[in-house]
């Protein structure tokens, strides 16, 4: 198996020293990873550049940025990483062997949320039963695949919003998702700058919404 770990990457300065410091042993150790800049204004693809990464340009939106990173990707397997997002160790082993028999084409890690509020250890829980109840993976959980069962399902959608929810209910026809209990761990910034009830709720409005079958750019601008 080779990995690709491809991150989409907009005005992330902040966050990408400590990112590309974890990224370095696992590309050291034969992972492709591919940052993919949605147009930063603040230096973060000269950052990535300075370091060494392959850092590509692609409009923004995180579903046009990944799959402009997978077009350009050699893996059999394609892990998908935000930016604020750190990886467990041992990554590369243990997507090998939650990919390695038939029953799943695709999987996910639990989630922790890093952050000073303790809801954010309930809501990262939250996350994950909900996941594992329903089959449905989100971005902030290192969605991982083969590179078969990407193209398979034409790939993300290209809609501004849960386009890894969407990439998601197409995977679950081929088969449900691999469920690792080892937690990548990701920023609880956005629940900490507009506070954690109200993200929750907020979210929650959302995804219903989407169910409802409310479109993904008309629920994007209230995600802004």
């Amino acid at each position: 198996m080779k990995l690709s770990i491809i991150v989409p990457i907009l005005n992330e300065a902040q966050q990408l020293p400590l990112l590309l410091e974890r990224l370095l042993p696992l590309r050291r150790h034969g992972c492709e990873v591919i940052i993919v800049d949605g147009g930063s204004t603040d230096g973060s693809a000269d950052t990535a550049r300075c370091a060494g990464f392959t850092v590509l340009q692609s409009p923004r939106g995180r579903a046009s940025q990944m799959n402009t990173g997978v077009a350009a990707a050699t893996g059999t397997t394609l892990l998908f990483l935000h930016a604020d997002t750190q990886l467990p160790d041992g990554v590369g082993v243990l997507v090998e062997q939650a990919l390695a028999d038939s029953a799943h084409c695709w999987g996910r890690f639990d989630v922790c949320i890093a952050g000073r509020p303790v809801m954010l250890r309930v809501v990262g829980c939250m996350m994950n039963w909900r996941s594992r109840l329903t089959g449905i993976a989100t971005g902030d959980q290192a969605m991982f695949m083969s590179r078969v069962a990407f193209d398979a399902v034409g790939g993300f959608p290209d809609q501004p919003l849960m386009e890894d929810i969407e990439l998601s209910k197409r995977l679950r026809k081929v088969s449900r998702p691999a469920c690792i209990a080892r937690c990548v761990t990701t920023s609880g910034r956005r629940w900490e700058t507009h506070g954690v009830w109200r993200t929750i709720l907020l979210m929650w409005r959302l995804r219903f919404q989407y169910w409802c079958g409310v479109p993904a750019k008309q629920l994007a601008q209230a995600y802004k």
